[in-house]
């Protein structure tokens, strides 16, 4: 359909879609989200394009200038033409990036970062090794990507399939286990007993029991599929840390926008220098119905291996 313009606040970027990325989340809200009558709702918040107009109130960009961001949840998402966004949440793509593989970071890159660093862009002190569970999605991805970029930790990653085993071992897992089998006993067999952080992406509830086992007394567990009920009962007897994580949690509370436009920033520059790989796997041709149905049905099955992108 057509709709008016995005409507341009005074801190805000028009930016010329180019790419999307695709992700489970926009899949989970179409499928409990409608409308209003005579209303719309426009998903996609993983975006690359080119910057067509500038607000009063922005600072360091410029028409013209190749952009990669998340958007605003509560705002018009960048399934268009023209995405409105807040320049704090965005950052310049190096030219050395490509439009499809920059639409491949944002919400996987910004969501691992702050499930793991939180707001202090380093781990916990003690987090000498850390499991992540569903390594082979999009966060997942870059999460263990991350972490054997910015820290020396040692990475464990779960995926299920043997073409997922592979990819967490490309992404640089330092051991790769499968979730559908005991966790606690295929460590003990590598002679890990504990590990001190756990950043578990999807099963989260259902895995709280042998999350616990795992987890070191005041370890640590990040997760961000946290959603009620949820019983934090298991966690209590090891005096474990429940660290929940929403990507959009600093542009709707209005608190430190522009660290994620800076995160955002230091992902790129680790692309660039060879420290982290774009995770794209499927790319579709352009924004239609037919695509777009195509794209969630691939999240929906949950097998889906790194990132769908879609190129507009």
């Amino acid at each position: 359909m057509d709709v008016a313009e995005p409507n341009l606040r005074k801190a805000d970027l028009l930016v010329d879609i180019r790419a999307v990325g695709v992700n489970p989340g926009e899949a989970y809200i179409r499928s409990v989200r409608s409308a209003e009558a005579g209303g719309r709702v426009v998903l996609g918040w993983e975006f690359a394009g080119v910057v067509s107009a500038v607000g009063s109130a922005q600072a360091g960009f410029a028409i013209g200038d190749r952009v990669l961001g998340t958007g605003d949840v509560t705002r018009d998402g960048c399934w268009a033409e023209r995405l409105a966004v807040d320049h704090r949440v965005v950052a310049k793509i190096p030219d050395q990036l490509s439009f499809v593989d920059a639409a491949s970071l944002p919400i996987g890159g910004l969501t691992a970062w702050e499930a793991v660093f939180r707001d202090r862009d380093r781990l916990p002190a003690g987090v000498d090794r850390v499991l992540v569970v569903g390594g082979a999605g999009g966060v997942g991805s870059l999460a263990t990507q991350l972490l054997k970029a910015r820290t020396d930790a040692f990475v464990v990653a779960t995926p299920s399939r043997q073409e997922s085993r592979e990819w967490c071992a490309a992404m640089g897992a330092d051991l790769v286990v499968d979730h559908t089998q005991d966790v606690v006993a295929q460590l003990g067999e590598s002679g890990i007993d504990q590990v001190d952080m756990v950043f578990s992406t999807a099963g989260t509830a259902g895995s709280l029991k042998w999350i616990a086992r795992l987890l070191r007394p005041f370890g640590h567990l990040s997760a961000i599929d946290v959603a009620l009920p949820f019983d934090a009962g298991p966690l209590v007897a090891k005096s474990l840390s429940l660290h929940t994580e929403m990507v959009f949690a600093k542009i709707t509370g209005g608190f430190d926008l522009t660290s994620q436009g800076t995160i955002l920033g230091e992902i790129t520059d680790h692309v660039v220098s060879g420290r982290l790989r774009p995770i794209v796997t499927t790319r579709l041709d352009g924004l239609t119905v037919h695509n777009m149905k195509t794209a969630h049905t691939l999240l929906e099955s949950k097998r889906t291996i790194g990132k769908v992108v879609i190129v507009v």
